[in-house]
């Protein structure tokens, strides 16, 4: 099938149906006669204004002949705004410009058009004596498009102007830093000793972190290495301790709880006699039964001649 564009699919289809290549009619046919799509504009050259395009073009735009017909394309067209050329160039002479902080407000209105504007502006000052880069920027070129400046002499003296307002504006607020210490007032911490008080809480936070977690670690543990206090208290003795249990006798114990339990529940039978019953209740199945009242050991022939118990 011929491709076909999407404003003819319908005509197209409505031919297939007349020629009875298709048997039915599509769901969407009925739907797009009723509402046929919009057709499609012809295609004529994009009508452009001289404002936003480079200088070296603007002049060519100007006295080329009302009826010449350029050729379509359908590339976008190249956009240039003076404040471009204007703000790379002041970036390049103030590169320090662009690291001071700037609030940025998602959702906030764009902003207005200032009252003084035009040709009634002359001074960067009537903005305000802390003006930013782009009110410089705004500045020199409204002093080339109101004022009829050529864009180096208008750069030249807003830029003058910027320096000698920020210069005025950082002596003002060391003046008043020393009167305030003069006067005894004191200022709280600034950002940056905000911001090494925050860190060092951080840093206090990561060690008790450690430990918390380093307790947390051991108690998930299934089986744990955590000794236990038995005795004496565990004081160096430079082994006499030890040395003294071993001539006595006395033999260390490293699970003490394991060996009180196995003392206390299990104790050697007498020889020839039944066995200690364990302290089980009675049961009425017998196989439990059996199972809790083990039958007695038959002893060793070796033992009953001799008479030393097994």
């Amino acid at each position: 099938m011929v491709r076909r564009i999407a404003t003819q699919v319908h005509k197209q289809a409505s031919r297939l149906l007349l020629q009875k290549f298709i048997k039915r009619e599509p769901a969407w046919f009925q739907a797009v006669l009723d509402h046929p799509p919009l057709p499609l504009p012809p295609r004529e050259p994009p009508i452009r204004q001289d404002y936003d395009l480079p200088p070296q073009d603007q002049l060519a735009a100007r006295t080329a002949p009302a009826k010449r017909m350029r050729p379509a394309s359908r590339r976008p067209l190249p956009i240039h705004y003076l404040e471009d050329d204007v703000r790379t160039q002041f970036f390049k002479d103030h590169p320090f410009e662009a690291f001071r902080p700037r609030m940025l407000v998602e959702g906030g209105e764009v902003e207005a058009e200032h009252q003084i504007r035009g040709e009634s502006w002359t001074r960067l000052r009537q903005r305000g004596s802390n003006p930013s880069p782009e009110d410089a920027i705004r500045f020199a070129v409204n002093l080339h498009e109101s004022h009829n400046i050529p864009i180096t002499h208008a750069y030249s003296a807003a830029i003058a102007q910027f320096r000698a307002l920020r210069s005025e504006h950082e002596v003002s607020v060391r003046v008043a830093l020393m009167e305030a210490e003069t006067y005894g007032i004191k200022l709280g911490p600034s950002m940056t000793e905000r911001m090494f008080e925050e860190e060092d809480k951080a840093l206090k936070s990561w060690s008790k972190n450690k430990q918390a977690d380093a307790m947390a670690n051991t108690a998930r543990k299934r089986w744990r290495m955590i000794p236990e206090q038995v005795g004496e208290p565990s004081a160096w003795t430079k082994g006499e301790h030890y040395i003294r249990l071993w001539q006595e006798g006395v033999r260390p114990s490293y699970a003490p709880t394991l060996a009180t339990n196995t003392t206390k529940s299990a104790s050697p039978p007498a020889v020839g006699g039944p066995p200690s019953q364990p302290p089980f209740p009675p049961s009425g199945n017998k196989r439990h039964a059996n199972r809790r009242n083990p039958k007695p050991p038959v002893p060793k022939l070796k033992s009953i001649m001799t008479g030393i118990p097994p």
